[in-house]
């Protein structure tokens, strides 16, 4: 019993949904065993200290937190489930690195930015979890210098860069921007205070960042508009509020729809930006589309059951197998309901 109480207690901290009877029920098996299978890969390349790493060592605190991310798909937690032992080893990981100055990683990372709002994001859904009173306060802690070190790297025009524009760098581009977005929502979501400014400030360089068709730019400052990023810009729209009758998500949306699907069907070889990331965010947005996701999902889990190695992992680009692994079987899972934010 005090089990089911602290799990409604901690689907209404974090919006969880529990899936419907039928959408479990219309699941078909051997997406399962991909995301099994890609989930087993995942933890045998799992470091013993807790954390996982892209090609050449690159990337822990991301890699990590996006690895971790991927095990909450399948309804494990710290606490059990098939792969609590890797979560719980993922979370020592990420509150070891956390600085006292609220960044979760290293600031020697080019790119910290992309970990610090992805480790939100995770560290938010275990955190209500958490049944040790003291280790709890640890996570609480940590999420909430994590919200202030984000709210103090934004930079002058509401957006982020790859590192922290406190750290003398204003630079700003529209990918790590939405990996904030989603991280500082996460975080409120779990009970953090994040201000409302801040989600909105972010909001409005979003925006900013459209072209007249409806696409978004790599930054504010041109790159020209990008089916990835505009589908990331989505994502995090919908997860900062805003959807229904925004004009501008309605436009960017309909970018999309052109560029990406239906438009151009899952047609692997874009020229605007690496697949696997676009369709992490853009399966996010068809989930919320409940009258698009069925047909988006059996095309997308098809072509991923199809291209899926025999040790269950996935090796496209230079990042490496870990981060593609990982986005595919968030894919593959993201209908189970289990993640903070993405929910319908």
């Amino acid at each position: 019993m005090k089990q089911l109480q602290r799990s409604l207690v901690l689907m209404l901290a974090i919006g969880l949904v529990v899936p419907a009877a039928a959408s479990a029920a219309n699941r078909d098996p051997k997406v399962d065993e991909a995301a099994g299978k890609a989930l087993d890969f995942l933890a045998r390349e799992q470091r013993r200290q807790g954390f996982w790493e892209a090609n050449g060592g690159q990337y822990r605190v991301a890699m990590t937190a996006l690895a971790g991310i991927a095990m909450l798909t399948e309804g494990s937690t710290t606490t059990r489930g098939r792969y609590a032992d890797e979560i719980a080893s993922a979370v020592d990981y990420l509150l070891d690195v956390a600085k006292p100055n609220g960044l979760i990683g290293y600031p020697d990372d080019y790119h910290y930015t992309y970990g610090h709002g992805f480790s939100m994001v995770f560290l938010s859904q275990v955190f209500g979890e958490e049944e040790d009173a003291l280790r709890r306060e640890k996570l609480r802690d940590v999420l909430q210098k994590a919200v202030t070190f984000s709210i103090q790297a934004q930079t002058s025009r509401g957006g982020w860069g790859y590192v922290s524009a406190k750290d003398g760098n204003d630079f700003d581009e529209g990918s790590t921007c939405v990996t904030q977005v989603q991280g500082l929502r996460a975080c409120r979501n779990a009970g953090i205070v994040v201000p409302n400014e801040v989600i909105e400030s972010a909001k409005k360089y979003i925006s900013d960042c459209m072209t007249e068709d409806g696409g978004v730019q790599y930054s504010i400052r041109g790159g020209g508009a990008r089916p990835p990023i505009t589908a990331a810009a989505v994502a995090s729209m919908y997860s900062a509020g805003e959807y229904g009758d925004s004009e501008d998500v309605e436009l960017m949306l309909d970018f999309c729809r052109k560029n990406i699907w239906p438009g151009n069907g899952l047609n692997q070889s874009q020229n605007f930006g690496h697949w696997h990331y676009m369709h992490l965010y853009y399966a996010q947005v068809m989930y919320r589309h409940e009258e698009d996701w069925e047909k988006y999902f059996s095309e997308v889990s098809k072509q991923l059951l199809r291209t899926q190695s025999a040790n269950g992992s996935w090796n496209e680009g230079h990042v490496g197998p870990v981060y593609v692994t990982s986005i595919c079987a968030i894919i593959l899972q993201l209908d189970k309901g289990y993640l903070p934010i993405y929910q319908r």
